[in-house]
C-alpha cells in the first residue's frame, strides 16, 4: 500500500467511563452491556486484535473493569454490501492512453468508498468517466495504489487486467518512483538522509502507525529525504518512498522528531517548534488555516508502461494551499532573520 491511511471512517469507535459503583466486570461483558446490538464474536475479535483498551492499555477479555476506568474499543468495519455508483465528479487527468490513467487527486477526496464515505470518492468518479475498469483484489475498479484522503497528488489507474497486474507488480517490486513534498516541524540539519524502521499499527491508538526499530512489529519501511528549503522552525523536504507502508512518511518523520505540519492525527496541529510569543502562535494558527490538513503532496510518479515498456514520469504542480503556507513561512523567515 501507499502512504495512505485506513481512515477513521473505516472504524467504529466507542469510549466509556465506568461509573462510580461499577462492580468489577470482565471487559468483554462490560462492552456487551454498553454497545447496542454488538455480538460476542465481534467483541472477542476486537480483543484479539488488540483494539480494546482500558486506561490506554491493551487488555485481554478477562480484564476486570472497575469504577472510574476509561474503556475504549475500535471495531474494524466490514464494508457494507452495496453497489458503487458512478458519479459525475470532475477529474484532473494528467495522462490517459489505452492502458493507464494518471490523475491528480485533490486533498479532501477519499480514494474509494468505505464506512461513512459511500459517495464522492475517486472510484465513484472513475466509474462515471471510464467503463469496464478491472477490479483489484479488493474489488476496487482500476486502483493500483492509494493515497490518504488529505494527501494531494498523483495516482495511476489501470484500464486493463494486464495493466493492473503489471503495475501492481512494479509497486510490489519497488521499481516505481514516488516523490512527495512534505512540510515538517523543526529544522532538519542534514541536507539529505534515510529513515528506516518497521512500521505497524500503533499498539495504543489503532488509527495511527508507529515505528518499531527492533523489528518486533510491523513491516520494513524505508524513506529517503532531501531538504529543499528551511524556514527556521519548519523544513520543506522531498521524500522518496522505497517502500509504501500505511502512513509511512507521517510515521517516519514523527519518529525522528519532525512531525508533518498540521498533521492532526500525529500531533502536528499544535506549535511543536518555535517561540512562546503570542504573535508567533497567531502566525502558526494562520498557517494552519491556509492548509487545513497535513502538508503532504504526492508530486512525482514514475512507472514502466505496461504495454510499451517505456518508463514514464509525471509531475504535478504544488497545490495552492501548500504554496500559500510556504510563502507565508518565507515571509516570516525574512522578517525575523
Amino acid at each position: 500500500m501507499d502512504d495512505l491511511e485506513e481512515a477513521a471512517e473505516n472504524f467504529e469507535h466507542y469510549r466509556f467511563v465506568a461509573e462510580q459503583g461499577q462492580q468489577p466486570l470482565r471487559v468483554d461483558k462490560f462492552l456487551m452491556n454498553f454497545i447496542m446490538n454488538v455480538t460476542r464474536n465481534k467483541v472477542q475479535q476486537a480483543v484479539k486484535d488488540g483494539n480494546v483498551l482500558v486506561n490506554d492499555e491493551v487488555v485481554k477479555a478477562n480484564h476486570k473493569v472497575k469504577a472510574g476506568d476509561v474503556v475504549r474499543v475500535v471495531f474494524e468495519y466490514a464494508p457494507r454490501e452495496t453497489e458503487i455508483l458512478p458519479e459525475n465528479i470532475p477529474l484532473d487527468i494528467v495522462h490517459e492512453d489505452d492502458a493507464v490513467i494518471v490523475v491528480n487527486k485533490p486533498a479532501g477526496m477519499v480514494v474509494h468508498p468505505g464506512h461513512g464515505n459511500y459517495t464522492g470518492t475517486l472510484v465513484n468518479a472513475l466509474m462515471h468517466h471510464f467503463k469496464n475498469l478491472p477490479e483489484n483484489a479488493d474489488g476496487r475498479p482500476g486502483l493500483v495504489h492509494r493515497i490518504d484522503k488529505d494527501t494531494s497528488g498523483l495516482l495511476v489507474i489501470a484500464k486493463t487486467e494486464h495493466a493492473l497486474a503489471h503495475l501492481s507488480q512494479q509497486f510490489k517490486d519497488k521499481t516505481s518512483e514516488r516523490l512527495y513534498y512534505a512540510l515538517v516541524w523543526g529544522n532538519i540539519e542534514e541536507d539529505e538522509g534515510t529513515i528506516e524502521g518497521h512500521i505497524g499499527r500503533h499498539l495504543k491508538n489503532r488509527l495511527m502507525q508507529d515505528v518499531f526499530t527492533d523489528g518486533e512489529h510491523g513491516k520494513p519501511a524505508v524513506t529517503h529525504f532531501k531538504v529543499l528549503e528551511r524556514f527556521t522552525y519548519v523544513t520543506l523536504v522531498q521524500c522518496e518512498l522505497e517502500t509504501g507502508r500505511t502512513h509511512q512518511i507521517r510515521a517516519h518523520f514523527k519518529h525522528i522528531g519532525h512531525t508533518l505540519f498540521n498533521d492532526e492525527r500525529y500531533g502536528g496541529n499544535t506549535v511543536l517548534k518555535g517561540t512562546t510569543y503570542t504573535k508567533y502562535k497567531q502566525f502558526v494558527d494562520n498557517c494552519f488555516k491556509l492548509i487545513p490538513r497535513q502538508a503532504l503532496h504526492a508530486k512525482t510518479l514514475g512507472f514502466e508502461h505496461p504495454t510499451t515498456g517505456e518508463f514514464l514520469r509525471f509531475d504535478c504542480g504544488v497545490p495552492q494551499d501548500l504554496i500559500a503556507v510556504l510563502e507565508k513561512w518565507r515571509g516570516y523567515t525574512l522578517t525575523n532573520s
